[in-house]
């Protein structure tokens, strides 16, 4: 013995006591007992054994990292507003449990420039990464993805769908992004188009109810790859996990019972003389988009009808990848990452529906870049909590870095929200930047939407006053003031644009056969 008195002790046992003072049997019991402590012990550390050994450390466990990402998604979608006719109960589930952004904006308002700019954290005007067929990889060849760096950081990274830009069947996809990765399998086809329109765009401008089950679709077993990794037992590195839903972008197909909700949908508010106010600069940027608005009128001409299938298709495809992720969801409530896991979702971008007599993306107005945006922190962010200040993707790469606890990244061109995160009402001193194609911004703060074009024409829309941004205040001396405050945001260089990505030659062996 030590401490106050070392000396030995002679003990007096009672009859039936063993060593340790307590009758045989109940020294039995305790044995069995700890036993059985010990199993349990043991089978607590198989499954949390990389989160015990932080907390021994005196270290706050790893969180995992669930990356939901979706394509073409607009506002008109419940999560942004109550009232609009396309319902995401999965994605305000989602939003129940952290924090939605309510001005969020994507970096460039089209897939390829988007999608590199929030993966990379560095921005079109950075990279010269302007247009869909950039060839990004190249413009940035030692750049970290943000998949990289949670490599680096001992994460088993892994993801399915569309996470890069998927032109040239692909050949955008970095696979050194991931230990693990599953491929979007090709797009199917009907024999022939369901918009009975042959003529107008290609085999993707085509819309309806196909294939006939859901297991069928891309996002089906995209969903389906991620929630298996969810189920599978905890190791003992953290997961990053990237999911890609493809919908809603074109061909508009879902299986007929997402349609069916749908039966009546109004159409998107328009003016007719919308266009009538706009700089030469908007015309010369979206003159080559033009054939998507006139080719749907004269497919409404030949086929009353037509203008609302196409809508009501688009729904269908929004509320098909909502469902999607909300399997995945189901799989993380499932899993014991539940609690530990850090969740974001976000859009690429928005979609014009015939707004301003525009079909598509590639243009500079809110509708193609109000974009939905989630966070979800534990013990960050408030469950339920709403955030109003403005932020673009840009924002993901060094909010996800400082949220994880891992090395900051000096060269982001955006700033982490995790301020915002903590508090709504934080001071948040910059606006959103998008920019398409070299030469041409768009800056949103809270009020005002002001676009610059590359010939230096501008527009500037109140949205307190005019949400449907139908005019164009920005040759009224009295908003002087207010475009100088926002043009101060502009990038004041832009990098060239770099040469675009090259369809890959086959080998001999493959064009032969």
């Amino acid at each position: 013995m030590t401490g106050w008195n070392s000396k030995r002790v002679k003990v007096d046992r009672f009859p039936g006591q063993g060593k340790t003072g307590l009758r045989k049997p109940v020294q039995k019991q305790l044995q069995i007992r700890a036993r059985w402590i010990l199993l349990i012990a043991f089978a607590v550390w198989a499954v949390f054994g990389r989160f015990v050994s932080f907390v021994a450390a005196g270290e706050s466990p790893a969180p995992d990292v669930l990356f939901l990402v979706v394509d073409d998604m607009n506002d008109w979608i419940s999560l942004l507003d109550p009232g609009a006719p396309i319902r995401t109960p999965n994605l305000e589930r989602l939003a129940r449990r952290g924090m939605l952004f309510t001005r969020a904006y994507c970096a460039s308002p089209a897939c390829n420039p988007s999608r590199s700019a929030t993966l990379t954290g560095l921005r079109p005007s950075t990279t010269g990464v302007y247009g869909n067929k950039s060839d990004w990889r190249r413009a940035v060849p030692d750049r970290k993805t943000i998949m990289q760096q949670f490599m680096a950081a001992g994460y088993n990274v892994r993801g399915a769908g569309k996470i890069f830009h998927h032109h040239l069947n692909g050949a955008f996809h970095d696979g050194s992004s991931f230990h693990d990765f599953q491929h979007m399998p090709p797009q199917t086809y009907p024999p022939q188009k369901l918009n009975g329109a042959p003529d107008y765009g290609s085999r993707n401008t085509d819309w309806g109810a196909w294939p006939m089950r859901a297991e069928d679709s891309i996002d089906f077993h995209t969903a389906s790859y991620c929630g298996k990794v969810l189920g599978e037992p905890v190791g003992e590195k953290p997961l990053f996990l990237a999911c890609g839903i493809y919908k809603p972008h074109s061909p508009f197909f879902a299986p007929g019972s997402f349609h069916l909700p749908f039966r009546d949908i109004g159409l998107p508010i328009r003016k007719a003389s919308d266009w009538d106010d706009l700089p030469a600069g908007a015309a010369s940027l979206l003159g080559g988009k033009k054939w998507f608005w006139q080719g749907m009128m004269k497919v409404e001409r030949r086929k009353k009808g037509s203008y609302r299938d196409f809508i009501r298709s688009y729904a269908a495809c929004a509320a098909f990848s909502d469902t999607q992720i909300g399997r995945v969801l189901d799989a993380l409530d499932k899993s014991p990452r539940r609690d530990h896991t850090i969740i974001v979702f976000w859009s690429d971008h928005g979609f014009h529906l015939g707004e301003k007599d525009h079909i598509e993306k590639f243009a500079l107005w809110e509708k193609t870049n109000h974009i939905p945006f989630i966070v979800v922190a534990p013990g960050v962010a408030r469950p339920g909590s709403r955030c109003d200040r403005p932020v673009d993707l840009t924002v993901i790469y060094p909010t996800l870095l400082e949220l994880c606890g891992l090395t900051g990244d000096t060269e982001c061109d955006g700033r982490s929200v995790v301020p915002l995160l903590r508090n709504p009402q934080a001071k948040w001193d910059r606006p959103a930047l998008m920019t398409y194609l070299r030469g041409n911004h768009a800056v949103r703060s809270e009020r005002w939407r002001y676009i610059r074009y590359a010939d230096g024409s501008e527009e500037l829309y109140d949205h307190e006053s005019d949400p449907h941004e139908w005019n164009n205040v920005a040759g009224d001396e009295q908003f002087s003031g207010v475009i100088a405050s926002h043009r101060k945001w502009l990038p004041k260089t832009e990098a060239k644009q770099v040469p675009d990505l090259k369809k890959p030659r086959k080998p001999k062996s493959e064009v032969s056969q």
